[in-house]
Formats: structure tokens, sequence, C-alpha cells
């Protein structure tokens, strides 16, 4: 089968720009221009999308820039390196989990917090952090997760200026509403229903992906980078909203069998064919940190 038969088995949609750029940032943070302009020219986007994504993650205090044109390069702040290590440890967990069938210690991890009105901005983004890492609402103020998040919530409330509003707990007793079931906890508090629907939609979607790419490879074919990127793309844009509300949660607390493993594992394979059938091998391969998040588990 022709790479570009194995692309369209795996659908298409629409491509933002942020997620091409992140996909070509360095494990030391850094995003060279002149390596993500031929890798968005072969996904169909313009050097001037790229500067203007470059600029809002400027705006947003992501990156930092160095140097100007195709020779610049984009550093991460603090804050843009440590978004970035969020969602390196958020694969390598997933994987590490599947691989094991396993991952929590049977303890859930407590965050309260009351900051004030005039902190608003603070505590919105405070928040917004927790569920980022896996957390849910129990009720105003106060958070939970499976999670050993302990670390990465202070060194949050501290970059926003709230720990003097924190209080951090543990327990292995915990009851929300009369329920205190741990499976039927994570069904209450986490919207497990709607991420296995976009997991489901998924493998629906890219099932036939890792088939066509073994039948490439069987009959010596090879993907030129115009498909491969284009390709690599497409996929990890629809995995990212399939995964983008899921926190993650340890396989003890899932139902089974559960389709995030499934998806994860056609992500894992495809992505693994495509780049061994690949023409270019002088560049950086695109979401270069999601291979290292999973070489390190596998």
């Amino acid at each position: 089968m022709h790479g570009a038969t194995a692309a369209r088995a795996g659908g298409s949609a629409a491509i933002p720009t942020r997620v091409l750029v992140l996909g070509m940032a360095h494990d030391d943070g850094t995003i060279h221009v002149e390596e993500v302009l031929p890798v968005a020219d072969a996904c169909g986007q313009s050097p001037e999308q790229v500067r203007s994504c470059l600029r809002r993650l400027v705006a947003e205090g992501h990156f930092t820039r160095a140097g100007s044109g195709r020779d610049a390069v984009y550093e991460a702040t603090e804050h843009g390196a440590a978004e970035l290590a969020a969602g390196v440890e958020r694969t390598r967990r997933a994987y590490t989990q599947d691989a094991a069938g396993r991952g929590w210690d049977g303890r859930w991890r407590l965050a309260a917090f009351a900051v004030p009105e005039a902190q608003r901005s603070a505590r919105d983004a405070f928040r917004d952090r927790l569920l980022d890492l896996g957390g849910a609402a129990i009720q105003g103020g106060l958070y939970v997760s499976p999670h050993p998040w302990d670390a990465d919530v202070r060194r949050e409330a501290l970059r926003l200026g709230v720990s003097a509003h924190l209080t951090l707990s543990s327990t292995d007793d915990l009851e929300v509403a009369g329920v205190r079931s741990s499976r039927e906890l994570a069904a209450r508090l986490w919207p497990l229903d709607e991420v296995a629907a976009r997991y489901e939609a998924f493998v629906a979607q890219h099932r036939q992906v890792p088939s066509s790419l073994e039948s490439l490879k069987a009959s010596r074919g090879r993907l030129p980078d115009a498909e491969f990127l284009p390709l690599a793309l497409a996929m990890g844009v629809a995995y990212g909203r399939a995964s983008s509300i899921d926190p993650h949660l340890p396989p003890e607390l899932l139902p089974r069998p559960w389709p995030g493993r499934t998806a994860r594992d056609i992500v894992v394979r495809s992505r693994r064919l495509a780049l061994l059938l690949r023409v270019g091998a002088d560049r950086p391969a695109l979401f270069s940190l999601f291979d290292g998040a999973v070489q390190a588990v596998r």
C-alpha cells in the first residue's frame, strides 16, 4: 500500500500550528526556526503562520527568542519548560501504567485552597493547573488526585504566589457523597464516559493505520517527508483531542477494557513503523519528546 494510502487511512484533521511548533521542541526546550519551516511546509503551513505562533508563545511567556529569521532559536522559559515537561510526564505515566497494568498505591492526594478575590487570576490559573495535573474537584477549593502530585502542586502554588493559601493532605479512606468504592469515586469525579468515547472514536478512525504501514513495509515502500510529516501530525492532533480531557488515572480505577490503552498502542505502533519507512532521516523527528518519553518506558 502506498504511503499516501496509509495516511488517508488515518483520516484528516485540521492541524493547529501550535501543535506543530511545540512538536518540534528539543529535549532542552529549544525550538529552531530553520527546523520548523520545512516541516511546516510539508504540512501545508506557511512561514507566517509559524512566526505568528512563535510570537504568541513569546507573548504568553512560554518562550524567549534569540536571533532572527531562519536562524532564530526560541528557548523555553521556566513556565514553558514546565509545560513541556508536564506533557512528557503525562505521556510517560500513561505508557508506564499500560505496561505495568497498574499504577496506584491506594492513596488519594488532596489539595485545598482559599485564595482571596484580589488574586482571582492566580486562583483561576492554579485551579486550571490542578485539572491539567489530573485532578478533579470534590467541592469548591478542594481537589483530589490519585497521582503523587504534591511537588508539582507546590511548585505551581509558589510560581503563582498562592502558597500561603494551600493545604495538602493524603488519605486511603475517601468518601464523597456517600461513595467510598475507588472505582465508583473515579467514575463520579472524572468524565470517564466522555474520555472513553473520545478514545473509541480515535481507535475507529485509526485502527487500520498500523496494518497499512506494515503492508507498505512488506512491499519495501518508503514514506517521503511530504507524506510522513502530515501523517504524524494528523495522528498527533487526533490523539491529542482524544486525550486532552484524560486524567490518565491508574488502571485500578478504570473500566476494563480501557480504550485509551488501545489508542496509545495504535499511536506508538504507527509512529515506529512510519519512522522505519521514512525517507528523510536528517531532520529532527516531529514529536521527538514523545519518542523519548515512550522509549524511556519500553
